[in-house]
């Protein structure tokens, strides 16, 4: 059982990991690129619009995580009819939210610019790449439905093939607009949208290739049923909420880093880069987790719900060992890779301790996050988040912010450790109390 166990989270998870790899290698190579310009303020610049975009694209990553719970545990079901319904409800709710996102582009970027408090030029190379980047929100926040579905679908290779071109196709205009043309910070915002809505129309075509193969057709109730969209955007406020929080951390972190300097700021931006790698690789094993605890749940099957918890585990731990050795030996390599400019490399180095300790440090919540989506307990996502923040990270930021960015680094890790604390209490006291498999109404 648990050998078996073993090679449908690899089958799951080598695909998972290779394409969640590829979206944080395309924010390096935007950063490699722009770092070999002639100044820090295109590489800050780019820095400060892509975390305002994380804040407002991931806020809305429940059309991913909430979607592949549901869909896993209707797999788990055999149930078609819901794993079409869920379907159609993310991909309307989540292109309504695109076009009303472009409608309030110049609000949005009026009132949340200036809690960055970057240089002049900084805010302006940030503005150039948000005007022209916002348009492929609408394709952005599909592709999160779809690639959602995928997951819960148990297609791991779906995800792998919509990523990885839509990232080739990035990288290839990156290198033609910013380098070939010259076309500096908007060259790179060209790049993304033009790659994002190709990656799009690949996973429509994926999706529909796999509905003809299941069978079945929708069905106009599906669209209109008003208590199922209900219970699908309440379910996933914890989501959003939680999403918010982490945003929250991640936009204070440049915010504190922009007061700094932008040399601190730029070199903030390439370990956070280097970040996102680390936990879009450590995702691979919770995206694992998600679609087969989910199908053990919907199949209420006991066993292999927690064989498969502890398989994800064992594999996520070996994963972020990994992580912290090819970061401890190639580490300052890389960076120089990354920036020619010194005095950023200078910077990003000095910090680089705290990014080798990471992957060993967050690991638990990136695990444990797959556990619970599958189980679609995202109100104890919230929960914790929440504690995290309020509770550890802004006090220790608070009672170091003298230590200057090494305070700073201090209090992320912190958090990212509480994160993954709070989910492993929760753990435990829902599998003594055999919380995971009470019947629940407010989600079917």
């Amino acid at each position: 059982m648990a050998s078996a166990t073993y090679r449908r989270v690899w089958h799951f998870a080598w695909p998972a990991i290779i394409s969640n790899i590829s979206v944080p290698l395309l924010g390096l190579v935007d950063a490699a690129v722009l770092g070999h310009l002639s100044s820090p303020e295109y590489l800050g610049g780019v820095a400060v619009a892509a975390t305002l975009f994380s804040m407002i694209f991931w806020a809305f990553g429940f059309l991913r995580m909430g979607t592949t719970g549901l869909v896993a545990q209707a797999k788990g079901r055999n149930d078609s009819y819901a794993l079409r319904k869920w379907l159609l409800q993310s991909v309307v709710f989540a292109a309504a939210i695109g076009l009303l996102l472009i409608i309030c582009s110049p609000l949005i970027l009026r009132f949340a610019l200036p809690f960055f408090e970057a240089s002049g030029e900084v805010a302006r190379q940030a503005e150039i790449y948000f005007q022209t980047r916002i348009f492929s929100a609408p394709a952005v926040l599909i592709n999160y439905a779809l690639i959602g579905w995928l997951i819960g679908m148990q297609k791991p290779k779906g995800p792998l093939l919509i990523l990885v071109l839509g990232n080739t196709v990035n990288i290839v205009l990156d290198l033609l607009f910013v380098l070939g043309l010259g076309w500096a910070t908007e060259g790179a915002a060209m790049a993304t949208v033009i790659a994002d809505y190709l990656a799009l129309a690949l996973g429509l075509l994926m999706v529909s290739r796999i509905l003809e193969r299941e069978g079945g057709q929708f069905k106009r109730e599906m669209a209109l049923d008003v208590a199922a969209f209900r219970r699908l955007v309440m379910l996933n406020r914890h989501l959003f909420v939680r999403t918010l929080c982490l945003l929250f951390v991640q936009a204070f972190f440049t915010a504190q880093g922009a007061r700094l300097g932008d040399e601190v700021l730029a070199a903030n931006a390439l370990l956070l880069n280097l970040m996102v790698l680390i936990s879009n690789g450590l995702d691979g094993f919770a995206h694992a987790a998600e679609a087969l605890t989910g199908e053990s749940i919907g199949k209420k099957d006991r066993k292999q719900f927690h064989q498969v918890v502890r398989v994800t585990g064992w594999c996520s731990l070996i994963c972020g060992g990994l992580f912290c050795l090819f970061l401890g030996l190639g580490g300052n390599s890389l960076l120089g890779w990354l920036t020619n400019i010194p005095e950023v490399a200078e910077q990003a180095s000095v910090y680089l301790s705290w990014l080798i300790a990471m992957p060993l440090i967050a690991v638990w919540c990136f695990w444990l996050d797959g556990v619970f989506i599958g189980a679609v307990r995202t109100d104890m996502m919230q929960n914790t988040m929440l504690i995290a923040v309020v509770i550890v990270f802004l006090p220790v930021w608070f009672l170091f912010r003298d230590l200057g960015n090494q305070g700073l680094w201090l209090a992320y890790t912190v958090f990212m450790a509480a994160r993954g604390l709070g989910l492993v209490w929760v753990y435990r006291r829902f599998s003594n109390n055999d919380v995971w498999f009470a019947t629940r109404h407010d989600v079917f």
